[in-house]
């Protein structure tokens, strides 16, 4: 029965590939004579998309990380680092930094603002877990996924609200909604050309400050999770609420130093995300958390490493499709992609496999 199952799932999904890839534009021969005629096209593409991959997980560490404690699917997530972002903005704003500013000055204006901002996100995520997440913990899980919804609404227009006030964002235009300029304060070296590698791939020391800081903030938290005593608290937590309360553990203050760390991980890409992409709206939250969401049910929701593997493959994933197909199908094969993964490994790439047993 199970390899009837198997083989029928396979037939399905072959079918829906060899359906939908012509009308997405999915030319296989023609895609791999672009990447033959030209392949430095495609290492930019993979840099491009490593990047934004790095970006998209440590978003999607917070999902994760919330889901594995409490399994709740915090949709507030992404409105809070859009926040984050806002927050980092307003702290430019309030030591006057604009474009070009030296790096003696921004430098250390960026630190703060990457404090700032990620203390304000995982203040108010625990504000959230308090108040609206708490209450609901034994309710059915559709109330508090109700409540994660509400409080993402909220998010948006407070984000709408502060998009507005004038004496903190500098405003591109009278529409409160408008995109927010984001000053360009990370340098833009090309790294090749400097070495003396001549190509037309272009890889700046902005790219790799974003990098590197993302990579240092992902592996600090696999560290701090795999080998200190709270991150071992966190982890029984994890498998089992009742035991770790047996044996001495404070759930109730492990599930706030969880959304405590996945705030202030929200804070830090959003300041990250405005200094490399230099824009910022209220509605950016729902497109990253969307694609953080994926990228955390990809690699296998709850599991930490797993987010970020997940995060990187779906930034690649995304940059291929904007050279390759076509940008208006992006987000349908990402997302097609994820539905053929979780049809043979339904928990995800590095997840429990929770298929049925017959």
């Amino acid at each position: 029965m199970k390899n009837w199952k198997s083989i029928l799932l396979y037939l399905g999904v072959v079918y829906i590939v060899l359906l939908l890839g012509p009308i997405a534009g999915f030319d296989l021969p023609k895609i791999l004579g672009e990447i033959a005629s030209s392949p430095e096209v495609l290492i930019q593409q993979l840099l491009v998309g490593l990047v934004n991959g790095a970006l998209i997980a440590i978003i999607a560490l917070g999902y994760t990380m919330v889901y594995g404690i409490i399994e709740l699917i915090n949709f507030a997530h992404g409105d809070l680092y859009m926040l984050g972002a806002f927050a980092s903005l307003t702290v430019f704003g309030a030591f006057g930094i604009q474009d070009g500013a030296p790096l003696g000055i921004a430098i250390p204006v960026m630190l703060v603002g990457l404090i700032v901002c990620s203390v304000f996100c995982a203040g108010l995520n625990i504000v959230v877990e308090k108040y609206a997440y708490r209450p609901l913990r034994n309710a059915p899980r559709l109330a508090p996924l109700i409540s994660a919804i509400g409080v993402s609404f909220i998010f948006q227009n407070m984000g709408l609200f502060w998009g507005g006030l004038k004496a903190f964002i500098p405003v591109m235009g009278s529409n409160s909604a408008a995109p927010k300029s984001f000053p360009d304060l990370l340098p833009r070296v090309d790294i090749l050309k400097f070495l003396g590698i001549q190509t037309s791939i272009v890889f700046t020391t902005k790219d790799l400050i974003v990098l590197v800081v993302a990579v240092v903030l992902m592996v600090l938290l696999h560290l701090f999770v795999q080998y200190t005593r709270l991150g071992k608290a966190m982890r029984a937590t994890a498998q089992s609420r009742d035991a770790a309360k047996i044996m001495g553990i404070n759930v109730d203050q492990i599930i706030a130093l969880t959304f405590l760390i996945g705030g202030a991980l929200a804070g830090s890409a959003g300041i990250l995300v405005g200094l490399y992409n230099n824009t910022i709206v209220f509605t950016m939250g729902f497109t990253a958390g969307l694609r953080a969401f994926t990228a955390a049910v990809l690699g296998g929701i709850g599991n930490i490493v797993g987010a970020m593997l997940g995060g990187v493959l779906i930034g690649l994933l995304s940059s291929l499709s904007d050279q390759y197909l076509s940008s208006r199908w992006t987000n349908a094969w990402v997302f097609g992609v994820l539905v053929v993964i979780l049809a043979f490994r339904p928990g995800g790439l590095l997840g429990e496999n929770v298929q049925e047993k017959v």
